[in-house]
């Protein structure tokens, strides 16, 4: 499930889309608030991922922008969405330093049909290979690192997407304790762009090259739309909680 936030400028203001760390800092405030402190501090997976402020661009005095919030854990949403009705409509809301007046809040279900099925990126999907796997996907030598590399097109699609298959995977069996194994996910894959982006943890700013993608399918078998209609509320990839990997269905 996802929330939707309508958001009016308060003031003439700097776009602050692509500052993923005040975006995730607005979002953890309001869990904190709705009573989930602790998906702060949650090992590996977060349930939760987010959109940028959208339209992208500066602002205004009065124009309105727009900011999703997304989890599998309907609970969450649901929760999210009482807090805001109950507490925010009156107060300004504030992401990093630009400040909002709260217009409206509605939550939006996003089931998937057997197909045809469009998806494309709002935010870039991390990827890291770990270096147990860089002789298995040919990864060249000019791109090895220690540990792990984040993919980039110098390294085989293959790796891309068996990597997000398996990702996308492990956090479904993790949330529904199923066992899926080995089915694929993807049809069809169209490559748009690298960008590199930045996150932070504990204080320290880290690079890392994400990338934009478009996925169709013709036809979707059950276990893909089930997975796939996950991940549209999880998020494709890594750092779903830092804001990467949101994604969404072309209607």
């Amino acid at each position: 499930m996802r929330l939707l936030l309508r958001l009016r400028s308060k003031n003439d203001q700097k776009d602050v889309s692509l500052e993923y760390h005040k975006l995730q800092g607005f979002v953890y405030s309001l869990l904190q608030e709705s009573g989930f402190p602790l998906l702060h501090d949650k090992p590996g997976y977060k349930p939760f991922c987010f959109s940028n402020i959208f339209p992208f661009g500066d602002m205004k005095e009065g124009d309105v922008r727009h900011f999703m919030i997304a989890s599998p854990g309907k609970t969450i949403i649901e929760h999210l969405a009482q807090h805001l009705t109950t507490n925010h409509t009156e107060r300004e809301i504030h992401i990093g330093d630009c400040a909002f007046a709260l217009d409206g809040v509605r939550t939006v279900e996003t089931p998937l049909g057997n197909g045809p099925v469009r998806i494309i990126c709002a935010t870039p999907i991390l990827l890291r290979i770990p270096e147990y796997n860089y002789d298995l996907y040919a990864v060249p030598e000019e791109e090895r690192r220690p540990r792990y590399v984040y993919w980039r097109p110098q390294i085989s699609f293959e790796a891309f997407i068996k990597q997000l298959t398996e990702n996308l995977t492990k956090k479904y069996n993790q949330s529904y304790g199923t066992s899926i194994a080995d089915h694929p996910l993807f049809q069809e894959f169209l490559f748009k762009k690298t960008v590199h982006t930045r996150y932070i943890v504990d204080g320290k700013s880290y690079g890392a090259a994400g990338s934009l993608w478009e996925f169709s399918w013709s036809h979707m078998d059950d276990v893909q739309r089930r997975i796939i209609e996950f991940g549209l509320d999880a998020g494709f990839g890594e750092r779903n909680s830092f804001g990467f990997g949101f994604v969404n269905v072309v209607r």
